[in-house]
């Protein structure tokens, strides 16, 4: 995954950067107001030998370098800070003197700084003057010859001591500053890992990778999507209702060469809205002046006549059994040129009867009645109906809801579908997020049409009564369909 991608996951789980962050700026605020204020004391020290020319001093410059490499360990040492504690009542032992020594030279100096850091400003002071005193004096005894001459290092005091008049620590700023930075690295991690393990499908270009079909639409999420998921009336208008278009589009064009005129729609899994893309997608090809037939063949949970208001007690189930013929329970649906054959009742073998030769004949004779045969078929992995269907269409559609399926689920449907050698037209991704961008620039350009007269029949009555309208004979109205 390149650069962009991990940016792509970090936008996506936004959420989880803002989270970390506040959680880091609460924590960084939180040790700021429970840590005790810390001031330093300093002095500095110089360290110096008698010399006489410019070799000796040269020589001598040399030889204090090294000494006060040797004197910095000497001012962290036990013996001082016995000699402070003992000096001074400070109410620390020597080993708390010790831990708050801290010494620092500049290379290439005779320079020595030591500085001690207390939460006390007048003890951080007091105990930073006796420690330059005893350190004095600690140099002079060391380093004084055993014939109790001059000693050959002299220590001068040359800065200090003094004490910082405000807290060095907590610094509020550089603490939540610190806090928020961190708190947006980590979160940046979390989100790059949370997307790397997640394994539902996000968008389109996965779902294409994991088929290896072309992605030949993404229909956007509508709140109102549920109460009405028809594209008619108010919702033809909808950004919804143009995606169907563009699939409708594409699902013409996809192989010109070989178009498909059956068409099973079908998904990995249950509630992934295949039946109402199934609708939808008749509607729009009735809608571009195409003889559509809506076949409802997801026998177990049958859906399209509740959606599309029509009778569906009797239908393919009874067609396929010899109980009626097929022009007997054919309806026509709104004022369009779209046929629906309704699933009719729930029979306790759908597999084989979906796989039975009755079901390839009616449908060889269905494709000669209609310019466009739609199927809606059962999920892939939960029965083997929608393969049973599929096998006998001249492709399928493949539906997967945005966030829902796992690449694995989409990846064993598309497997399903190649082992027993069926055409994938392509995949759609249902319910998809879109940029806020191109949904203002459908609202910027779609046509706005005053209200007319719904097409969709009232009620189940209506649409039997719009049924019966066509004719008596169903037999008769297909074979006028076909001419």
């Amino acid at each position: 995954m390149d650069v962009l991608g991990y940016l792509r996951l970090v936008r996506r789980h936004w959420w989880i950067v803002l989270v970390t962050v506040m959680l880091a700026l609460g924590t960084a605020a939180l040790v700021t107001v429970r840590t005790a204020p810390r001031y330093e004391a300093s002095v500095t020290f110089f360290v110096t030998t008698p010399s006489q020319g410019v070799t000796d001093a040269y020589q001598g410059s040399l030889f204090l370098q090294q000494r006060v490499k040797s004197y910095g360990d000497l001012l962290t040492s036990d013996r001082l800070a016995q000699s402070v504690v003992a000096d001074a009542p400070l109410g620390l032992t020597a080993d708390q003197v010790r831990s708050r020594i801290r010494t620092a030279s500049t290379t290439g100096t005779v320079l020595l700084k030591a500085t001690i850091t207390d939460t006390d400003q007048t003890r951080a002071l007091k105990t930073t003057e006796t420690l330059a005193t005893k350190f004095t004096e600690l140099v002079r005894k060391v380093e004084t010859p055993p014939d109790g001459n001059a000693p050959p290092i002299k220590i001068e005091v040359v800065s200090g001591p003094r004490v910082t008049s405000s807290p060095v620590s907590p610094q509020p700023t550089r603490n939540l500053v610190m806090g928020g930075v961190l708190g947006l690295l980590l979160g940046a991690a979390l989100a790059v890992l949370r997307g790397l393990a997640d394994v539902r499908m996000r968008d389109g270009a996965a779902l294409q990778r994991v088929t290896g079909s072309p992605l030949l639409g993404e229909i956007p999420y509508e709140n109102g999507a549920k109460a009405a998921p028809l594209i008619v009336g108010a919702a033809a208008t909808s950004a919804r209702a143009e995606a169907v278009r563009k699939l409708r589009t594409n699902l013409r064009f996809v192989d010109v060469h070989e178009p498909a005129r059956v068409i099973a729609v079908t998904s990995a899994l249950q509630g992934e809205g295949k039946t109402t893309m199934a609708c939808n997608t008749a509607i729009a090809l009735a809608e571009a002046g195409w003889r559509v037939l809506l076949i409802d063949a997801d026998l177990r949970r049958p859906k399209v006549a509740d959606y599309l208001g029509l009778d569906g007690g009797v239908g393919l189930t009874d067609v396929l059994v010899g109980d009626v013929q097929v022009g007997d329970v054919v309806q026509r649906w709104g004022e369009k040129s779209l046929l629906v054959l309704p699933s009719g009742a729930t029979p306790p073998n759908p597999s084989e009867l979906l796989g039975s030769k009755s079901m390839a004949d009616l449908l060889v004779a269905l494709r000669d009645s209609a310019d466009i045969v739609v199927i809606d078929t059962a999920p892939l992995l939960a029965v083997t109906d929608g393969v049973v269907v599929a096998v006998q269409a001249d492709g399928a559609l493949l539906v997967t809801q945005q966030g829902r399926t796992s690449r694995s689920q989409v990846a064993a449907a598309a497997n399903a579908l190649s082992s027993v050698s069926v055409r994938l037209l392509g995949c759609v991704l249902n319910m998809a997020k879109v940029a806020k961008s191109d949904a203002y620039q459908y609202e910027a350009y779609k046509v706005v049409v005053p209200p007319a007269a719904p097409s969709v029949p009232a009620d189940r009555s209506g649409s039997r009564r719009g049924a019966k309208a066509v004719g008596g004979d169903r037999t008769q109205e297909l074979t006028r369909l076909s001419r």
